[in-house]
């Protein structure tokens, strides 16, 4: 595996401000990778800005706007995360007082649903994108399917800390399966439910260990009623949101990672699933065919058939081989987003960013 070089031989680092929504300390579900890349970066000697923790979505944006005016003098490039929806015109609002200062800017692109939100917003994203020095992507699936700015985009992978996750290879395949997302319509976990009843008829020791936050009041109890009337409510163990050190202990309950997705772009939770070796059977939403690739480190069927997910469970309980095969391969597909390879990355671009707009750029 990579080395990550020591603070002390790499050339000094501008200072840094990162802006994102940092929640994971107000009892969010999950970190975003900019939080955790933060925290990375300034435990490598990096002096870090974050905004903001604020919950509200409006005084977030109020918080993130004064920020970056009032720390202007504090750092020297930007770290901005894009996302669909709201999210984008914060992004946006942020990005256009950045360059009003003079400051160079780095945006990092997530979410399954971009590519959608940009065809119905074609000039505002144009206009983004134009004003970023550099665009960092997880995967080509973003870059492949929005309209982007020649010479400016960066493939970095999604990381993870792959210590945290023991490998254990699935050579024989017990029916145990796990399904870990939000409980939201993006995800379709009742498509789960439908899998389960599928194999049920022919599968008596079957087992689904489900857990998600909530992202819609109700949710979880309309699902247990959705199992009840499938007939396959005494075959889930239910969970509610995992906290990110309990997550590794709640995937390695199963050997089979069920994901029912039907937008997505390059969801951590399967790398996570293929870090523990559990076979990954997913549907082909969005970027996933970016991260899995069908019959070599997972198998994949159409978005929203239940029957071709079975078939997949199907065949991986059939066949060891196969599931040896995509449980080792899956291993060192992680092995390739681990945060000593993905952190250097960041630092790089960083660098880079910073270092040029600082010569050619006005300051403020």
């Amino acid at each position: 595996m990579e080395t990550t070089p020591e603070p002390s031989s790499l050339p000094p680092s501008p200072s840094l401000l990162v802006v994102d929504n940092f929640l994971a300390a107000s009892g969010a579900t999950t970190r975003t990778v900019n939080e955790d890349l933060a925290d990375r970066l300034e435990g490598r000697g990096w002096r870090v800005l974050r905004t903001s923790r604020r919950q509200n979505r409006f005084l977030r944006l109020a918080d993130m706007l004064l920020t970056v005016w009032r720390q202007r003098r504090a750092y020297d490039v930007a770290l901005v995360g894009v996302y669909s929806g709201a999210a984008f015109f914060w992004a946006e609002a942020v990005t256009t007082l950045l360059k009003r200062l003079g400051k160079p800017v780095v945006l990092v692109l997530h979410g399954g649903n971009l590519p959608v939100f940009c065809r119905r917003w074609p000039r505002r994203a144009w206009r983004l994108w134009s004003q970023a020095d550099q665009l960092v992507a997880p995967s080509p699936f973003l870059p492949a399917r929005i309209s982007l700015p020649p010479g400016k985009s960066r493939l970095i992978p999604n990381p993870l800390e792959l210590s945290a996750y023991p490998f254990r290879l699935r050579d024989r395949v017990a029916p145990r399966l796990v399904w870990l997302r939000a409980y939201h319509d993006l995800y379709q976990p009742e498509v789960a439910l439908a899998v389960m009843a599928i194999l049920a008829k022919t599968i008596p020791d079957l087992r689904l260990a489900m857990a998600g936050p909530e992202k819609t009041p109700g949710a979880a109890a309309a699902l247990r009623v959705l199992a009840g009337r499938l007939g396959v409510a005494d075959r889930i163990d239910w969970g509610g949101k995992q906290a990110k050190p309990a997550v590794p202990a709640w995937l390695s309950r199963g050997d089979i990672f069920l994901n029912t997705s039907q937008v997505d772009n390059t969801p951590v939770t399967l790398l996570e699933a293929m870090a523990l070796g559990l076979c990954v059977v997913s549907t082909d939403a969005g970027g996933i065919p970016f991260l899995v690739e069908d019959g070599v480190d997972g198998l994949l069927a159409p978005t929203g058939d239940a029957m071709a997910l079975a078939e997949r469970v199907r065949r991986l309980l059939g066949d060891p081989a196969l599931a040896a095969r995509l449980s080792a391969a899956g291993r060192r597909k992680a092995e390739t987003c681990d945060w000593s390879r993905v952190l250097p990355q960041y630092e790089t671009v960083l660098r880079e960013t910073g270092t040029h707009e600082i010569q050619l750029g006005t300051p403020f």
